[in-house]
Formats: C-alpha cells, structure tokens, sequence
C-alpha cells in the first residue's frame, strides 16, 4: 500500500512539474546602435590612433563593424591634429605627433551616417605628468611556482599629488601586456610622495613560453600616469572581463565612459616612461 502511494505521489508531482514548464522567447531588441571608440595620445612621438566600431546584435558574431568615412580630429586648444583613416575604422595621426604633460586634449567625431541618432561626438582628457623611473629591477622566486616568478620591481620618488598608473611589460621590445586583462592599474595611496623602493610592477612566468626569460633578456618597464576618470574606467572593465566578487554580486552594467552622446568606449591622454633590466644569470 505505502509502494502504490509513493507511486502516486511521484505521478502527480511529474504532471504538476511538466506542467508548470513553459517556453519563453526572449525578444532581443538590436535596432539601437551605438558609437564605439577607443583612442588616445600620449607623450611618445608616434602615430596616435582612434578605432571606431558600432554595436551590433547580441547574436552577431563577426568582429564589430568598423565605422568608416568619419572626420577625426584631436586638439589642444592650439594645435590641431587631423587624423586620417588608414583602414576601415582605424584613424591616426601623423608620426611626428606628442601629446604635452598638462594640457586638456579634445577629440572630435563627425560622422558621415549618424549613429544612434548623432553625427557629432566629443571626448577630453587631460594628460598629466609622469616622473621617470630611476630604475627596475628582477627579483626571481623559484618558491613561488613550479619553474619560478620573475618579480619586476620600480624604483622611483612619487610626487605628492594624488596619481593613477597603469603599469606594462616587455621582452626584447616585444609587450605581452598587450590586453586589458594583463594590465596592473593602480592608484597610489599606499606609496603617495614616498620613494618606492621596489614597488612590485609585473610578474613572469618562468614557465611561460611567452615571459619565460633567459640569462641577456632585456624586459622594459612602461609606467603610464593616467588620470582617475582612464582609471576607474578600467576597473569597470576588468571587474566585468573577470567578474564580480562575490558571485551574487549585482547584475553586470554598462561601464562609464567619456564619449558624448551616448557614445560607448574611451579617448585618453596620457604620460609614458620607461626603464630597463636585464636577466641575469640563473638557476645554477
């Protein structure tokens, strides 16, 4: 009797749970585009680009559609840069261009077919100074993994004024900090007008093919003085790229940028220094 119940009892709940279940087509609006940039200039004399693309649907999976025809330009309230479309998205400056410490630098997009209702698009940014590095250093912990850390350190006095980094890292002029997951970005409260004195910048993998070094390898430092609005504007990107913490944290959001508009994305200014070390001999 309690068998034939039991029974029972699992029918009714497999009816009352089939029947429950019910399919629900979610509606996707993509008919609203938006301006994507990504652009910037800094004090090294080179070609300063700006990459324009457009939002597309959810289920579209090319690589985002470039946004061609525009008339780009960058000014300093003196100088202006006219930029000039080198392949389908991508404008850049003439290679003898360098951006100034404390000058507010303006971009401006003209469209040549709105976008999200716009043809007109701004952007600014000031570009604040950065104090050159006396030197960096390579510090190697064979404890830390299964073949070792190079620890990458910097020696410098930071000023006192309230400042943002963004640190880089190459190998014989090769950078394999090339995407924003493998920035380090930071402020500096814990070190503000203090020398640093080793203040660790990067990691290598001595394991890794790619960071893997050997006794004469040159690894160069970049230090990059970005301002707070650059800064926070990564955070938000890299906390959506690694995700939130804890795990039921909010739901994801749009991150600020600085485009006009309703514009996606950022234009930057921005300081650049440089240091050097070589790997020594190890691991005998």
């Amino acid at each position: 009797m309690k068998t034939k119940l039991s029974i029972l009892i699992f029918s009714i709940l497999s009816i009352l749970i089939v029947s429950c279940t019910e399919k629900i087509d979610i509606q996707l609006d993509d008919s609203y585009s938006r301006l994507v940039v990504d652009g910037s200039i800094t004090t090294d004399t080179m070609s300063h680009s700006v990459v324009l693309t457009s939002t597309s649907s959810y289920f579209y999976n090319q690589p985002a559609p470039p946004v061609t025809g525009a008339l780009v330009s960058i000014s300093d309230g003196t100088q202006n840069f006219n930029l000039s479309e080198t392949s389908p998205g991508i404008y850049r400056t003439s290679p003898d261009v360098f951006g100034i410490p404390g000058k507010v630098y303006s971009l401006n997009i003209k469209l040549a077919n709105a976008i999200g209702g716009y043809s007109d698009y701004t952007a600014s940014s000031t570009l604040n100074p950065v104090t050159p590095m006396d030197s960096v250093t390579l510090k190697f912990h064979p404890e830390w993994s299964k073949k070792g850390i190079w620890e990458v350190k910097c020696y410098v006095q930071e000023p006192p004024t309230v400042d943002f980094y963004r640190f880089l890292l190459s190998k014989n002029q090769t950078m394999f900090t090339d995407t924003l997951d493998e920035w380090i970005i930071t402020d500096d409260m814990f070190y503000n007008g203090n020398y640093t004195n080793g203040l660790p910048i990067g990691y290598l993998d001595q394991g890794s093919t790619e960071q893997g070094l050997r006794p004469g390898d040159t690894i160069t430092a970049e230090v990059n003085s970005i301002g707070k609005e650059y800064f926070n504007f990564l955070m938000e990107a890299q906390t959506e790229l690694f995700g939130s913490n804890p795990l039921f944290s909010g739901p994801p959001a749009n991150i600020k940028g600085n485009i006009s508009n309703g514009g996606v994305g950022f234009f930057t200014a921005y300081s650049a220094t440089r240091s050097y070390a070589i790997a020594p001999e190890f691991g005998k």
